[in-house]
């Protein structure tokens, strides 16, 4: 009975943090309701079988695979150059196939060729506190208008809509701190389910959608066969540099919150590697079948670190079922009509204690002032750079705007770069 608890818990866990992505996607290029649904079907698919790959013959932990934010940008960048670049959002689509399939082959060259294993080298627990920060601080304002209602059902603070996702948000913090571990263990289960039926008898649910359909296939090359241009070349290249960076930074964090439970878990040599090979594969499977390309999410740390259990065979066993219930569309319209200030609340509890994980990260390193010195360059202007509004970097070439609109991304080049000059040059640098 655990078990199955365990392993529903991680299928609400990533369902509830991913499927605002291919929605999200569909309406930016204009997608009917079927279209969508095909989005909604492949991605899911793609994110449980590279989940399940991952922590079987890849990085061997149980890290959710989730959209990656990326590849969002990148969705959102081309949809907004669609009428100069392509001749319609379809052909738009076909193209980011393409590019998925070319950065699926650049995952599995870096693995082959040993510059992941370098790349992992740089994210010493310097880095990594201050990826963590920064991740916390771009998330926190998607977050907090999240469960203050902002975009459920309009623009504006939605008062009922506030008040019922804080009395969840309080709740599962009062769950995930009891001394009882059932509570403690399945808080973030508990909480979505009880989230779901206080929305639904206040009447702030969303009705789920019918369908005809029992079961469903993932279609390939469903926007129509993918298309190689020369110029995806180079933004294929440069996020999947980028997606290394993020990749590995989740593993990082990810092992420290399993070591933190199980003293016995032992560092493996070439998890990065293992990682990269996969991640290929994933990509691959994303371009065939026109899912958003998955990267492993940090936010699994925070997830471990709630509920107190970093086993593997309940998340093998969610991802098993995530697969499934991709293939039942009635299943998949049920999980769309989760209320999103639910699972904004529940990430609120996640995310919350990440942020201590980032300090103990920040606090192995032994001199203390280069400490300082590297984590505020790397917090301000990553910071700095959220704040740069999108339509700033209109007409620059979107590779750059992946680097420099992504607060998070620019932060940790900045705190890798400060973090090795530092090491080698000292004060002078």
């Amino acid at each position: 009975m655990k078990l199955l608890l365990s392993a529903l818990q991680w299928v609400f866990f990533i369902i509830a943090s991913t499927i605002v992505v291919p929605i999200a996607i569909g309406q930016l290029y204009q997608l009917d309701g079927s279209q969508t649904a095909i989005l909604i079907q492949s991605t899911l698919f793609v994110l449980g079988l590279a989940g399940l790959m991952q922590v079987l013959f890849g990085h061997k932990l149980p890290i959710n695979e989730g959209p990656a934010g990326l590849w969002w940008g990148v969705y959102s960048i081309y949809a907004g150059l669609s009428s100069t670049l392509f001749a319609s959002y379809i052909d738009t689509l076909q193209n980011l196939q393409g590019a998925l399939l070319m950065s699926g082959g650049f995952f599995l060259l870096f693995a082959i060729f040993g510059l992941i294993d370098k790349l992992a080298k740089l994210f010493t627990p310097l880095v990594t506190g201050a990826y963590l920060l920064l991740l916390v601080f771009q998330l926190s304002g998607s977050i907090v208008k999240g469960i203050m209602g902002v975009g459920y059902r309009g623009s504006k603070v939605d008062p009922a809509v506030f008040a019922a996702a804080a009395a969840i948000l309080l709740f599962t913090f009062f769950l995930s701190r009891m001394k009882r571990q059932f509570f403690k263990q399945y808080s973030i289960l508990i909480g979505l389910l009880a989230g779901w039926g206080v929305f639904a008898l206040l009447g702030l649910a969303k009705p789920v959608k019918g369908t005809t359909d029992w079961f469903s296939l993932p279609v390939l090359f469903p926007f129509g066969a993918p298309v190689f241009n020369a110029g995806m070349i180079v933004t294929a290249f440069f996020i999947t540099l980028l997606l290394i960076a993020n990749m590995l930074a989740s593993i990082k964090v990810a092992e420290q919150a399993v070591k933190a439970l199980n003293k016995d878990e032992k560092d493996e040599h070439g998890r990065g590697r293992r990682a990269g090979i996969f991640a290929g594969i994933s990509h691959g499977i994303s371009g065939l079948t026109g899912a958003v390309g998955p990267v492993p999410i940090s936010g699994a740390a925070g997830f471990i670190t709630t509920t107190g259990n970093g086993a593997r065979l309940p998340f093998i066993i969610a991802n098993l079922l995530v697969i499934a219930l991709s293939m039942i569309p009635l299943v998949l319209n049920l999980f769309a009509a989760l209320p999103a200030p639910v699972g904004f609340a529940v990430q609120f509890v996640v995310f919350s204690g990440m942020i201590g994980m980032a300090l103990r990260q920040l606090n192995e390193t032994a001199d203390k002032d280069r400490m300082l010195y590297t984590i505020g360059i790397a917090l301000l202007t990553g910071t700095g750079a959220m704040y740069v509004p999108p339509a700033a970097f209109e007409g620059f070439p979107p590779v750059l705007i992946s680097i420099f609109n992504n607060g998070l991304i620019l932060g940790t080049i900045i705190a890798i770069i400060v973090d090795q000059l530092t090491m080698r040059f000292g004060k002078k640098a």
